[in-house]
């Protein structure tokens, strides 16, 4: 009674991120949402496969993350469940932020959501677009090491 709610929960991810990116940092920011929102978020009813994130006028926004509309929800549950949303950061991270997705080839990805402290969090990481042949080189270094673990397990199977 009276702790403190960390629970940190992820809630929806973006697996595609980490195959067609190279994340070079991570910012946490907040969400403004509506009530019947975050009650779906909390049902895992969040995705951010196809999102994406722009600053303008200082102000940093998450597009096409779908949620889906809260079934019990009344008249405050949104229309459009892929609308536009703001996100709530520190404005020296938002300026820091633009100053390196300016860069050639940078771009902002949401990676995850989740609940800290009962409040909706997305992390967002800077990518770096990976090429076709990145792709290939990483899912080759990721088969590879399968197969090490494989053979290491194996080994110690037969040592028993």
């Amino acid at each position: 009674m009276g702790g403190k709610k960390s629970d940190g929960k992820v809630l929806a991810q973006n697996k595609k991120a980490s195959h067609d990116y190279f994340i070079e940092d991570t910012y946490e920011a907040g969400m403004v949402l509506t009530g019947t929102e975050i009650k779906s978020i909390r049902n895992g009813k969040a995705n951010i496969g196809d999102a994406f994130a722009t600053i303008r006028n200082g102000e940093i926004h998450i597009h096409n993350m779908h949620i889906s509309p809260f079934e019990q929800g009344n008249r405050s549950n949104p229309t459009d469940p892929t609308r536009t949303r703001k996100l709530l950061m520190h404005k020296e991270q938002i300026h820091k932020l633009l100053g390196q997705s300016k860069q050639e080839g940078f771009s902002i990805v949401p990676l995850k959501i989740y609940i800290r402290n009962g409040y909706a969090k997305l992390l967002l990481g800077l990518g770096r677009g990976k090429k076709q042949y990145d792709k290939r080189e990483t899912a080759a270094k990721r088969d590879a090491q399968r197969d090490i673990q494989r053979a290491l397990r194996e080994k110690q199977k037969i040592a028993r």
